[in-house]
Parts: structure tokens; C-alpha cells; sequence
């Protein structure tokens, strides 16, 4: 299976997972946000718990909604799964099940140059940590104001869209923060168009927290050391702007596979054990693998 069929596939898994996470359908023609019993339940990615489709919470949204309790509880549930999913996964979670991302990549395949390594960009890598770190962390000791749902989230948006477009009683509603964070949302979408996930590299504060668990994160990448022929084909390829040679467990690192994928060595793996084939690029790499070694006559 060539690169393009397994990218293909991938974006195969974000599509379902975006849509069993916005599967009440029903709500996209009536503007009505599900109340059922799932919306107490976290999803893993950056998924507005207002879009009328959603079944589920957004993690930072249910960490924000804490933010106004009275009196004021330590959201532990919340934490605890954003624990999990972390140490489980890392930035697995933004290259497979994270909506947002996959809006971010459907936009990316619009037919213009991408540049995604520039003067600023290493820099810039380091604002999503500030966004973590002034509109997700500090809120919860200083101003209790959702910040990041309030001013920044791309989600959110989209969400207001959705309800817009079916009910005009929301449009009604509609201001000078809405039209804020319309020009955010168009500037990411611009965005899109030149750099490949720039909400993701840039803002993303889930983003920024998955990636402090990468190094850790049971599905985490290894590179055979031995087999490792130093080619730096897997930089190239990786549009994260990742070396994996350097650092394959990089907090920038969403676990795509495109490094994996061009290795003509099969030196580097996917998985949730070290060493395993157990990822779901691993038998593509060995078989690789297999190609690239010497055959012998007799």
C-alpha cells in the first residue's frame, strides 16, 4: 500500500471519528443542541459541546464550564481524562480523532503552495503553550473567564455557525465578540491554505497539552538505530516539521506515519509497545523493509 492510499486511510479514521462525535445529524437541521446523557462524556479532540451535532463534551470546554461554579469545584473528572487520553495516545488524538484537525487537512488539500518551514515558524510553535498556559490554566486562578472558549476557539464558532444557519433567533443574538471570533476562524482558514495545520502548530492549547505526553504516551514512535541509513527522507516528509531522527517522540509529533512511510529502511514504527508491530504503520515499514534488503542468487 503506497503513501497516498495509507494518508488516505488516515484521513479515512478522522472522518469517522469526526462524525460518530457529531452524530446527532438531527440537530443540524433543527439549530437544537443535544441534552442526552453522552454529553457528560469527554470526547478526546477539539469538538464544541454546542454544535448541534455534538454527542459528547469538549474537554476544554468542560474544563472552562468549571470556571463558573458556585461554589467553585476542581473539574478532577475532566483532568483525569485528559490525563488518560494523554498518556495513552499524546498526539495521536490530533492526527486521528480531532475534528478540528481534519477540517484543518480537507482545507489543506485546496491546490495551493504550502510553506510550512519559515523564519518564525519554531518560534511561533511556542504561542500554543502561552494559549495553554493564559487562557486554559490561569482562569482557574486568577479571572475565572473562560477565555479560550470565549475568544479564541475555531470550534466554538463553527458551532454558532451551525445553530446560525438553523435557527433565527441565534442569529439574532449575534454581536461584536461573534464577529471577533468570525475573523479569527476565517484567519485559521486562510491560514490552512499555505500552512499545513497552523491552528494545530500554533494555538492549539489540547495540542500544546497532548504534547508534553508524547515522550511518555503509550503509543509513542522508535526508530532501529541500526537500520537507520540517515537519509533524512523522514524530515522531509514530516509537515509538523519534526526530525525524526533527532527527536521521534517530538511534542510536535501527531503520529501521522508520513515519516514511517517513506523510510526506505523500515527503520522507523508506530506503536503502543517500543519495538512492536504493533502500529498501525509497522507492517507497512517492515514490508519495506524486506524490500530493501539484498537478495541473493541461489
Amino acid at each position: 500500500m503506497d503513501k497516498i492510499s495509507l494518508n488516505k486511510k488516515r484521513m479515512g479514521i478522522q472522518a469517522a471519528a469526526a462524525l460518530l462525535q457529531n452524530a446527532n445529524f438531527r440537530g443540524f437541521f433543527t439549530g437544537r443542541i443535544s441534552e442526552n446523557a453522552a454529553k457528560g462524556v469527554c470526547v478526546p479532540g477539539l469538538n464544541c459541546y454546542s454544535c448541534p451535532g455534538a454527542v459528547g463534551a469538549c474537554p476544554l470546554g468542560a474544563l472552562q464550564s468549571f470556571l463558573g461554579s458556585r461554589p467553585f469545584r476542581i473539574p478532577y473528572y475532566v483532568v483525569g481524562l485528559l490525563v488518560f487520553f494523554g498518556a495513552l495516545l499524546g498526539r495521536a488524538v490530533c492526527g486521528f480523532l480531532c475534528p478540528m484537525g481534519w477540517i484543518q487537512e480537507l482545507i489543506g488539500l485546496v491546490p495551493v503552495p504550502k510553506k510550512n518551514r519559515f523564519k518564525l515558524d519554531q518560534p511561533l510553535r511556542k504561542l500554543k503553550y502561552l494559549v495553554l498556559a493564559a487562557t486554559i490554566i490561569l482562569p482557574f486562578f486568577v479571572a475565572r473567564t473562560p477565555f479560550f472558549c470565549k475568544y479564541l476557539c475555531p470550534s466554538g464558532t463553527t458551532a454558532a455557525l451551525f445553530l446560525a444557519a438553523a435557527d433565527s433567533a441565534v442569529r439574532g443574538l449575534l454581536g461584536k465578540l461573534f464577529s471577533w471570533k468570525l475573523a479569527v476562524l476565517i484567519a485559521i482558514v486562510l491560514l490552512c491554505l499555505f500552512i499545513w495545520r497552523p491552528f494545530c502548530k500554533y494555538l492549539c492549547p489540547l495540542g500544546a497539552f497532548y504534547g508534553c505526553f508524547n515522550r511518555f504516551a503509550l503509543y509513542r514512535g522508535s526508530i532501529d538505530e541500526n537500520a537507520c541509513i540517515r537519509c533524512g527522507k523522514c524530515a522531509g516528509a514530516c509537515r509538523m516539521g519534526v526530525d525524526p531522527v533527532k527527536n521521534i517522540n517530538s511534542a510536535e509529533c501527531i503520529r501521522c506515519g508520513d515519516c514511517a512511510r517513506v523510510c526506505p529502511a523500515g527503520a522507523i514504527r508506530l506503536g503502543f509497545t517500543a519495538g512492536r508491530n504493533y502500529g498501525i504503520i509497522n507492517h507497512v515499514t517492515e514490508g519495506k523493509a524486506e524490500e530493501t534488503q539484498p537478495k541473493h542468487a541461489g
